[in-house]
């Protein structure tokens, strides 16, 4: 009955380790960046860029200093760019608020007319308005084509970036938005102001995909 008990103990605290350890993996695989997020080993630099907001008004990226940005060069000319939209809305939706902010940024040179169409016909209700008409933007930022995604940090340093389009509203890239966004709260208090983001939120950086990933470039 003794080596009964026993072995049936050992069975629980064996499934139970077993179980936790699953869990865990599946914790941290989800805070891994998502399929083509490249991340830096360290923050970079962010050249000044400025644009306007739907009201016309002169806007930078220092102005959103102090949030995690997802910054988002796009136009409505690229067909990627329109796809994945809606989903980059409902990552605002999602998450968006003090802490994180979506900033949509279009290269159109039509003007803020042709982005306010674009918005009402496909129903964008979160993400605000912003144009960069010139196009100086892509080619401060070195970005290589169209879409391109910079992931920027609270200090206002690019930590990681996506060319291509992406599934922003999947639960794999949600709570990995997520993480940075905590993990980057928590390290306002860190003693080294100088750490990217934590290791579980960047455990990995796979490499771009050699095809099957379509941008497109300025006409």
């Amino acid at each position: 009955m003794t080596f009964a008990l026993a072995s049936f103990t050992d069975g629980v605290a064996a499934s139970m380790a077993a179980a936790v350890v699953v869990l865990a993996s599946q914790f941290a695989a989800g805070q891994e960046p998502p399929k083509n997020f490249v991340m830096h080993d360290a923050p970079k630099p962010v050249a000044a860029i400025n644009f306007d907001d739907a009201q016309g008004r002169s806007r930078s990226l220092a102005e959103f200093k102090g949030k995690v940005v997802l910054l988002n060069i796009w136009a409505t000319w690229c067909g990627p760019c329109r796809k994945e939209m809606p989903a980059l809305d409902r990552l605002q939706a999602a998450l968006g608020g003090p802490e994180f902010e979506v900033v949509a940024l279009s290269i159109d040179r039509g003007g803020t007319d042709a982005v306010r169409k674009f918005f009402a016909d496909i129903g964008i209700r979160t993400l605000a308005m912003y144009l960069d008409s010139s196009g100086q933007a892509l080619r401060t930022l070195s970005a290589l084509g169209l879409p391109t995604t910079l992931l920027i940090d609270r200090e206002g340093r690019e930590i990681g970036r996506l060319i291509g389009p992406a599934e922003w509203d999947s639960p794999e890239m949600v709570e990995f938005v997520r993480c940075v966004v905590a993990k980057g709260d928590a390290a306002k208090t860190a003693k080294d102001p100088a750490t990217a983001v934590p290791p579980l939120c960047a455990a990995r950086s796979p490499d771009l995909p050699a095809s099957g990933t379509r941008t497109n470039t300025q006409p």
